[in-house]
């Protein structure tokens, strides 16, 4: 059986958002293997690190979205990864980022996660997406919330404890 899958090439005022590239991996490795990766996992080995972003990208095959790698318009330059997760056991297509240490606080996250939001109603009709993020990460949660999302505290997540936000996309195009 073969999967095939057109990945989308989504354009905002600064950034270009593409299908996943092997080159966009250094970039994980280099994640787990730092203090940020604490409220993702925790630290990995390489190899470990692999697994996840590998499994991550088949997503795409297996379901017909996933993470795109995103990219500064003007550069060229890696600036992280946004997209939709939904390994198997997840309550639901989540709507997740990870962007590198030189982009954080630029507001790179929130412009691709808010064309992923749209994106993602044009696509496939859905009316909701979540975020699960863990309760220590306050930066994500504030992101979450930054971008329309309202914290669900009856929300299923991946784990006890899990803040959930929910994203209600009926009003996007």
């Amino acid at each position: 059986m073969t999967f095939a899958v057109q990945i989308p090439t989504i354009e905002t005022e600064r950034l270009i958002l593409r299908g996943p590239k092997l080159a966009d991996f250094e970039h994980w490795a280099d994640f787990f293997a730092s203090p940020r990766s604490e409220f993702e996992r925790g630290l990995q080995s390489r190899d470990q690190a692999w697994r996840i972003w590998a499994s991550d990208v088949a997503i795409w095959s297996l379901r017909g979205y996933g993470p795109f790698g995103v990219d500064d318009r003007e550069t060229g330059a890696y600036l992280g990864e946004v997209g939709i997760y939904e390994p198997d056991g997840y309550p639901g297509p989540e709507l997740g980022w990870f962007v590198v240490p030189d982009a954080e606080g630029r507001g790179i996250a929130a412009e691709a996660a808010r064309a992923v939001l749209t994106w993602s109603r044009q696509s496939f009709g859905w009316d909701r997406l979540i975020n699960i993020i863990d309760p220590r990460n306050a930066r994500s949660i504030a992101l979450g919330q930054r971008i329309g999302g309202v914290i669900d505290p009856d929300a299923e997540g991946e784990d006890p404890g899990d803040v959930v936000i929910v994203h209600d996309l009926r009003a996007l195009a």
